[in-house]
């Protein structure tokens, strides 16, 4: 089975759905957004679209939160064979458990994420990883490139052997830091590297080299192509049996 480890819900639906068919993904892990890129028709239209992601970052807009939330929800209702849900928690909650409880748990979602703290403050996800251990071992994703630093990425790994029972998985190959993202997810068990949006296929092949059992194919789309990803990963990857748990095996291990 392959298995998209990243992307956000589209505007349309259908045409998520027509890219994941030409890339010959069987599903795909579907987070919340609040932007929609795909939606812009030229430059002016894509800076309005991302006005939104710079106010998501910096934690407002509950009523921003909550249209994501049901536009999830309702892509999930429309292809429950095709999407696989994850939800997002507030950062600044004093209560994570509760709404992991009643958001991801309660809503029948197989995990959190895509969370992405503020520069160099990822220790914020802590009480999310604590509520993910109470819930039968929540896969947590955590957004990799920027505004996450190198820092950051230490954060997570000082968390993640703090919580080991949480896979915890980086997205985005840690972006500009991917370097250190490979060594420090090679000596950290419980964490997973996101391959999407790879800046040079060589990082791609590396980390497959380096972590083969802990790296995920994933497309991040629409910021990403799940065409052109599952191509970069078919490309850096030698061994078919390395291939087929880059490309599925090892997310629906995470997700079993």
């Amino acid at each position: 089975m392959i298995i998209d480890a990243h992307s956000h819900v589209h505007d349309p639906l259908t045409d998520h759905i027509a890219v994941l068919d030409e890339a010959g993904v069987d599903k795909t892990i579907l987070f919340m957004t609040r932007p929609h890129p795909e939606r812009a028709g030229n430059l002016t239209e894509l800076r309005e679209e991302m006005d939104l992601l710079t106010q998501a970052l910096a934690g407002g807009g509950a009523l921003g939160r909550e249209t994501a939330r049901r536009e999830l929800d309702a892509a999930i209702a429309a292809y429950p064979d095709r999407f696989i849900g994850f939800a997002s928690v507030p950062l600044d909650t004093p209560d994570a458990d509760a709404i992991v409880e009643r958001d991801v748990v309660g809503r029948g979602l197989r995990g959190i994420g895509e969370l992405t703290p503020p520069p160099d403050q990822a220790a914020l996800i802590e009480p999310v990883l604590r509520a993910a251990t109470d819930h039968d071992r929540l896969p947590v994703v955590v957004h990799g490139a920027a505004p996450t630093t190198a820092a950051d990425l230490r954060t997570l790994t000082d968390l993640a052997r703090r919580y080991p029972r949480v896979p915890l998985v980086v997205s985005q190959l840690g972006g500009a830091h991917w370097m250190d993202a490979i060594e420090l997810v090679r000596d950290t068990p419980n964490m997973y590297l996101e391959l999407s949006t790879a800046s040079i296929v060589f990082a791609v092949r590396l980390a497959i080299a380096e972590i083969p059992e802990h790296t995920l194919f994933g497309s991040d789309a629409p910021y990403g192509d799940p065409v052109v990803a599952r191509t970069t990963v078919e490309r850096a990857t030698r061994s078919p049996h390395v291939r087929e748990l880059v490309l599925g095996a090892t997310a629906q291990q995470l997700l079993s």
